[in-house]
């Protein structure tokens, strides 16, 4: 029996009132005294759900201060401690030549990094459904989120599968942290095998991803612990360059380009204040402004199928031999990344009449929670992938796959001004925003690239 069940009984006859006063004394005291050492997780996770909100929306706030630069000119005056102790080219080197910035250490550390103390390495087994829903979770609370902490990302288990598991994928890259006391993961990052052309150059690397750290643990700096044992499992398989995006500026992009997006459901977008929508249109307005067609106009074009594999692969390595950074595309890679699965991913093929598929296009989803909204719990964006024309002009084929995303009901529609996405953003009303994201190679030089000339999209 805990001592509030014995405060809550009735007192016995012998028992006096002031004893009963002195108990509900007890009690109230009781309820300010923690039951020896309390875990803040614990404690946040106790909460209300409003109350956690504020709170993190603070904390968030709070370490803006602190954060990474997001354009150059903020970068020119930052000091990288970490960076500038890896094989990057610095900030403001005009770079010619193409190869390792470093060349390879043939002697890699077989003991892993020192974590700080009450933490331990884990290897996150995604084949586990109560590990990838613990992978969700941190990722859902401290990935990613707008700076007023209204939308945040949340990952379906099935995303997280199909964006960590292509062809090749080996488990130890999926690195974790966690604490000692109670198992909780609290940090990750993740890298995924690939072939990439670096202007004439093919290479084998590595895509890293979802670099993650709980929020109220990124003043241990273990972001750079991270980054450094993932490279050393990177390193213990013979590879030595990796390919990354961030919406900070590190030393050094190797391009930049800038996210675009267009309402598909401007009322809901309006009413949930998504960022970068036009300020000066009211919602009659912007319904009429972005009103699309009710269906399709291209004939021929249909969802793809497996058997469309070694085709889409065809017309695939055609156009990406046109850019600077590209992928080299396996079919086991094509049948991963582009065969429709529900709530992930969806492709459509434009298939002539002789059966020859001459367009593709290919768009991922990624949802949403909306915080502290009366009517709207989440929200559904859908990122263009690839697209492919040879036959129909972009724009018209572009046009179709918004028609298409909105009736599988998306809410806005995302896509970066690479390759040749600019052919088509401004005509079809897609609005720049004020994000950017910024490639990198690590441990590779080149010379730096447009947008334009960029061709490799990969979820993160």
């Amino acid at each position: 029996m805990t001592d509030t069940d014995s405060l809550e009984k009735a007192p016995t006859d012998g028992e006096s009132g002031g004893l009963k006063k002195s108990k509900k004394k007890q009690k109230r005291e009781n309820a300010w005294r923690p039951e020896g050492p309390r875990d803040p997780f614990a404690m946040l996770d106790s909460l209300p759900e409003k109350e956690q909100q504020e709170i993190q929306k603070a904390l968030h706030l709070f370490s803006l201060g602190t954060s990474l630069p997001k354009t150059l000119q903020q970068a020119k005056n930052h000091t990288y401690r970490f960076w500038d102790t890896q094989p990057v080219t610095k900030l403001g080197d005009h770079i010619t030549t193409h190869g390792p910035v470093e060349e390879v250490d043939a002697s890699i550390r077989n003991e892993p990094c020192l974590l700080p103390q009450g933490f331990s390495w884990d290897t996150v087994d995604l084949s586990s459904p109560f590990v990838l829903g613990e992978l969700c979770h941190l990722l859902n609370e401290n990935y990613m989120e707008e700076d007023d902490n209204t939308i945040r990302f949340n990952f379906s288990p099935e995303y997280l599968l199909w964006a960590l598991q292509p062809p090749n994928w080996l488990l130890q890259w999926n690195l974790g942290v966690r604490v000692d006391a109670n198992k909780k993961l609290v940090g990750f990052i993740a890298a995924v095998p690939a072939d990439v052309h670096i202007y004439e150059t093919k290479k084998g690397l590595v895509q890293v991803k979802f670099l993650c750290v709980h929020k109220k643990l990124r003043l241990k700096r273990m972001t750079p612990v991270l980054i450094r044992e993932l490279t050393r499992r990177v390193n213990q398989q013979g590879i030595y360059q990796a390919v990354y995006a961030a919406g900070t500026v590190l030393p050094t992009p190797i391009s930049s380009c800038s996210q675009w997006h267009r309402p598909l459901n401007p009322r809901k977008l309006m009413e949930v204040n998504y960022p970068g929508l036009k300020q000066n249109m009211n919602l009659q307005r912007a319904l009429k402004f972005n009103r699309l067609p009710e269906v399709t106009k291209i004939k021929g074009l249909r969802p793809m199928t497996k058997e469309d594999t070694p085709r889409i692969l065809s017309i695939l390595e055609k156009n990406l031999s046109n850019f600077h950074l590209s992928p080299l595309l396996s079919l086991q890679e094509v049948e991963h990344w582009f065969l429709p699965k529900e709530n992930v991913n969806d492709t459509y093929v434009l298939e002539a009449d002789n059966g020859t598929l001459t367009d593709m296009v290919s768009f991922y989803a990624v949802s949403s929670r909306v915080l502290n909204h009366p009517v709207h719990t989440s929200l559904r964006a859908a990122y263009l992938l690839y697209a492919v024309c040879n036959v129909t002009k972009m724009a018209d084929l572009m046009q179709d796959t918004l028609v298409l995303a909105k009736a599988k009901g998306f809410d806005v529609f995302c896509a970066l001004d690479v390759m040749d996405n600019m052919s088509f953003l401004e005509k079809l009303k897609f609005t720049i925003s004020d994000k950017s994201v910024h490639y990198y190679l690590y441990n590779w030089k080149c010379p730096l690239m447009s947008p334009d000339k960029v061709s490799l999209v990969f979820p993160n």
